[in-house]
């Protein structure tokens, strides 16, 4: 099962392209997220939709987004063409990686019309003329997109994506190209990771990195929101420590000498649609100087890595994973092991002391 994900700015031809495209490829399916903007439209509060401004800054729709295209992969099979703008790398990430969590291969490219050729397809191109002042509001939203979308490019989208200049070429060219690019192996899949998604609860393991200043090493995996520690799943059959001690040199190229120091055992309960569990806390000691540098480049499970203070972690960590890690540097200062309970010390040896790690 494949996803081609059709991207660019906003009128360069994303979705007339996609319609010629499925005539190209056997067994292929159109298949446009726009139609569930449309319909959280209908289903969440008008207040909830203001604030967010963009959906595709909403969680459900991003979550939707992978499910709704696993689903019709699920009963149609063969090719998915999916026409539409990514210029978040995070949201590209999590929508993709989800996507490769179910054994879906996702091959990327995007279009790369000439920016006055994209102002006069702009210029021109049709408005539903049931739209109050739609024809002024579209357009100018469109033409305002344009710089967006060249910062994206300039970052990330232009090393991640396969790109095709179809400022010359009709919709249907596009689409030949397209094919002719993706069956010639020139669009890879995305390499992304592939982490199934959890059916049950999970025990997982993390370690602490520290450098010679004291601060914590953080990560911000592709394949899910937000930042995290070194670490990962407990296989089956694995010691949490040294499943720990592998996701450490898998991700950063560190191998630890020793098995780490535990520190906290925190209990995530279950947050549908995700199941929670045990998470497990180690203390991976200090790198020096040298080691610290030698930190492996982020590959495909981590987007960027560094080291900061707890104060910076704050800033960087969902709430609950802050607090473990809060209380993970309080056991560390105690020499002691603490119990918590969704982020919350639980039967004693919670209470504050000892120095900060700001």
């Amino acid at each position: 099962m494949t996803v081609v994900w059709i991207n660019g700015a906003f009128g360069a031809g994303k979705t007339t392209t996609a319609r010629e495209l499925i005539e190209l490829i056997p067994n292929c399916t159109l298949f446009d997220p726009e139609v569930i903007g449309a319909a959280l439209a209908q289903l969440l509060p008008a207040k909830h939709l203001a604030e967010a401004g963009d959906f595709q800054d909403l969680p459900i729709w991003r979550r939707l987004v992978i499910d709704s295209a696993a689903a019709m992969l699920a009963e149609l099979g063969g090719t998915l063409v999916v026409p539409m703008t990514l210029l978040r790398q995070d949201h590209r990430d999590e929508i993709f990686g989800g996507l490769a969590a179910r054994r879906i291969a996702v091959r990327h490219l995007v279009l790369t019309p000439a920016e006055t050729i994209l102002r006069e397809r702009i210029a021109h191109r049709e408005v539903p003329p049931d739209l109050p002042d739609g024809e002024i509001r579209v357009r100018q939203w469109s033409f305002d997109q344009i710089e967006p979308f060249k910062t994206a490019f300039g970052s990330w989208l232009g090393g991640d994506a396969h790109p095709i200049d179809n400022g010359s070429l009709t919709p249907r060219q596009t689409a030949a190209r397209i094919t002719d690019a993706v069956g010639a192996g020139h669009v890879p899949p995305c390499d992304i990771v592939q982490s199934p998604e959890p059916t049950a609860e999970t025990v997982a393991s993390g370690v602490l990195l520290f450098d010679e200043r004291d601060r914590v090493l953080l990560v911000d995996p592709t394949y899910k929101p937000g930042w995290e520690f070194p670490g990962g799943v407990v296989e089956p059959g694995e010691a949490p420590a040294r499943a720990g001690m592998r996701e450490v040199t898998e991700e950063t190229g560190v191998r630890l000498e020793e098995v780490p120091r535990l520190l906290v055992v925190d209990w995530e309960p279950p947050v549908p649609p995700r199941y929670g569990g045990l998470r497990l806390l180690f203390d991976g000691g200090r790198l020096d100087s040298g080691r610290a540098a030698r930190l492996r480049l982020p590959g495909p499970e981590l987007r960027d890595c560094r080291f900061v203070t707890e104060s910076e972690a704050a800033r960087l960590l969902p709430p609950v994973r802050y607090e473990r890690l809060r209380w993970a540097l309080r056991a560390r200062e105690r020499g002691s092991v603490l119990y918590l309970e969704a982020g919350v010390p639980v039967g004693g040896g919670g209470q504050e002391g000892g120095g900060g790690g700001g």
